[in-house]
């Protein structure tokens, strides 16, 4: 049996198919006599549109990440989807105002999608497959639908599957439902069912390179292979009607979890001219769920689809896995796509990464409430840019997402990072049911006190997903909800059909106004514009602390904290605490601690949210020099993140 797996447009280019490098692994363990390859249409696809044009890295990134909310990646494939270079062609000027070069590219690789998706089918007839597996995952659909149709119509005896989160649930029995050259939909996790999958319809593929199946006609296929035992699998009866098993309810155990395969990837990348622009960054998983989202699911969340229970990996496991991917293909930047680090891989697996002594630069997404001594564990180790779920500043609305944090917390989480010389990716959201302007008014007033800790990259208005409480329960405050205009731009469906094809979904807005909105985008690019230059820092001598400021807005330099008393409150505030806890703490009178609070908050030496106060000046540990311009995968320019959005 031949097993081609196909990375379609607009996946990153940098990074190799984590989904597709686990089903190599899982499928060569399973069925050692298979022959499998994994096809990188992505990095074709930008060779391509290079060797044509004046299509660029950049612009590559713009379209696969930068408007994905939008969906105009998806629009650009619809044209070979539904075989008409002009398709929606007036809805795609409805809904995009582009900068003209843009516009024009876009249009341009609309027209051309087609001519691709002939080139990549013909490339895979070459491979002679069996089987062609499709990972879809944000605006992949539409470019593999329109393969998968284009190859169906030539080489009919091939089976197409489709799996990866656009496949989740609803979406992919949809996605099976109205496309009918699909054959296999596996919704979950793939690692489990594919290789059973292959299992079910080898005796349907002759060994033999000479059997007919090898060169065009159909095999001998008396009976359709029984699939009605594979967990999530949406299948096809012997008339051609789709048929949708039960997605499983026990979630892939850790120690099934295959190690990815990158070779094809690391090949195919080496003969693209884009290996002279950037260079790979290696994905890694340590985990799976989210053992936060176990016990709170965060209201506005969609990530893990239907399989939210955590599982980790041995933390010694993950640990050999990131250290062999590393020496094996001489790379150092690693992409961890954990939903959140386990406490497990925080206390065993970051010490071991650390002794390796590979220097490495790995992104992952933490908890914001981590300490400093964790923080620093996470330096060591070489995970240096984190995204922390930090999502506001303002503990009524954090309690509204059920992040279970304060706004002060997250503050402090700002200090320490920077403190440990940490990267750190966060965005503001708001736009939430329950919300007030005057959550948002008090914490932008105090904007000027964090300029020197490291601000959101974008503010945003929050967008429902599909899975997330706030699509589970309209009584949660989105009653109305309808497929985001993304969908109808790409695809010729009854809007009843996008509903169970879509994962973003367009709301009436709630929450906070446009002027609340626009005051919160100002404050933020006015902190992102004083970042660079502002800094407040303080030393301590035992007996004495010094602080040292250039931030704009307030007008000292330097100052030295003697009183001891006035040192040991500064002190308990590395955590946040109310007035009255820090007064029974110090044994002092109120008011003078209540004084000595708001000559501070004068200073800029405080962040006070919900009647709680935290300092925000980390110790100088040259951490500006320290912050490396890590790169997150989709983000072309080398450069610390402090710009605009580029992943979603």
């Amino acid at each position: 049996m031949r097993v081609l797996l196909v990375n379609m447009p607009w996946a990153l280019v940098e990074v190799p198919s984590l989904a597709l490098g686990i089903l190599a692994s899982a499928v060569r363990t399973a069925a050692p006599d298979a022959e499998v390859a994994t096809l990188y249409a992505n990095l074709d696809y930008l060779d391509h549109a290079m060797a044509d044009s004046d299509f660029t890295l950049d612009d590559y990134s713009f379209f696969a990440l930068r408007t994905y909310e939008e969906g105009l990646g998806d629009w650009i494939f619809s044209s070979a989807l539904y075989n008409d270079p002009d398709w929606h062609i007036d809805r795609y000027a409805e809904q995009f105002d582009l900068p003209a070069r843009t516009d024009r590219l876009a249009r341009r690789l609309h027209r051309a999608a087609p001519d691709f998706v002939e080139l990549t089918t013909r490339r895979i007839q070459r491979w002679q497959p069996d089987v062609v597996g499709f990972t879809s995952t944000f605006q992949q659909n539409t470019a593999a639908l329109a393969v998968a149709r284009r190859l169906k119509r030539d080489l009919p005896h091939v089976v197409t599957v489709f799996g990866g989160a656009n496949c989740e649930g609803e979406q992919g029995a949809a996605l099976h439902r109205n496309f009918p050259w699909v054959d296999v939909v596996v919704r979950g996790e793939g690692d489990r069912v594919f290789p059973r999958l292959l299992e079910r319809l080898r005796p349907d593929w002759p060994d033999s390179p000479d059997s007919p199946a090898r060169h065009g006609a159909p095999p001998d296929r008396p009976d359709t292979p029984d699939l009605s035992d594979l967990p999530g699998v949406c299948h096809r009866s012997a008339d051609g009607r789709s048929v949708v098993q039960t997605q499983s309810t026990g979630p892939l155990s850790p120690a099934d979890i295959a190690d990815p395969s990158y070779d094809d990837y690391f090949e195919r990348f080496a003969r693209s001219p884009v290996a002279q622009q950037v260079a790979p960054t290696l994905v890694v998983e340590g985990s799976r769920g989210c053992w936060w989202g176990e016990k709170h699911h965060c209201t506005f969340c969609g990530l893990n689809g239907s399989t939210m229970e955590f599982r980790a990996k041995p933390p010694e496991a993950f640990a050999r896995e990131v250290i062999r991917l590393a020496e094996r293909h001489r790379t150092l930047d690693f992409w961890v796509v954990d939903n959140i680090l386990g406490t497990a891989h925080l206390n065993t697996a970051l010490p071991l990464l650390a002794e390796a002594g590979h220097d490495l630069r790995m992104f992952v997404e933490i908890k914001s409430n981590l300490r400093l001594d964790a923080l620093r564990r996470l330096s060591a180790a070489g995970m240096v840019h984190v995204q922390p779920g930090i999502e506001n500043l303002s503990s009524r609305v954090l309690s509204i997402m059920d992040k279970g944090v304060t706004g002060c917390l997250n503050v402090r989480f700002l200090r320490d990072a920077e403190e440990a010389g940490l990267t750190v990716s966060w965005n503001y959201l708001y736009g939430f049911p329950g919300e007030k302007p005057e959550h948002y008014d008090r914490v932008i007033d105090q904007f000027p006190v964090l300029h020197h800790l490291q601000p959101a990259r974008h503010a945003g208005r929050l967008r429902v997903e599909r899975f997330s409480p706030y699509f589970d329960r309209p009584d949660l405050g989105f009653p109305e909800l309808r497929p985001d205009p993304r969908y109808a731009l790409a695809y010729d469906l009854p809007e009843a059909e996008l509903h169970d094809l879509a994962y973003l979904f367009e709301t009436p807005d709630r929450g906070i106004g446009p002027d609340a909105a626009t005051r919160l985008d100002d404050g933020l690019r006015t902190w992102q514009e004083a970042h660079p230059t502002a800094r407040l820092t303080r030393r301590d001598h035992g007996e004495a602390i010094e602080l040292v400021n250039t931030r704009p807005h307030f007008g000292w330099s330097s100052l030295r904290l003697n009183d001891p008393a006035e040192v040991a409150a500064f002190r308990l505030l590395d955590n946040p605490r109310t007035p009255k806890g820090l007064a029974r703490r110090l044994g002092a009178e109120q008011p003078r601690v209540d004084e000595l609070l708001d000559h501070w908050c004068e200073l800029g030496l405080l962040f006070r949210e919900d009647g709680q106060v935290v300092h925000v000046v980390p110790r100088a540990t040259n951490a500006e020099l320290l912050r490396l311009p890590v790169r997150k995968p989709g983000d072309t320019r080398l450069r610390p993140p402090r710009g605009e959005e580029c992943a979603q």
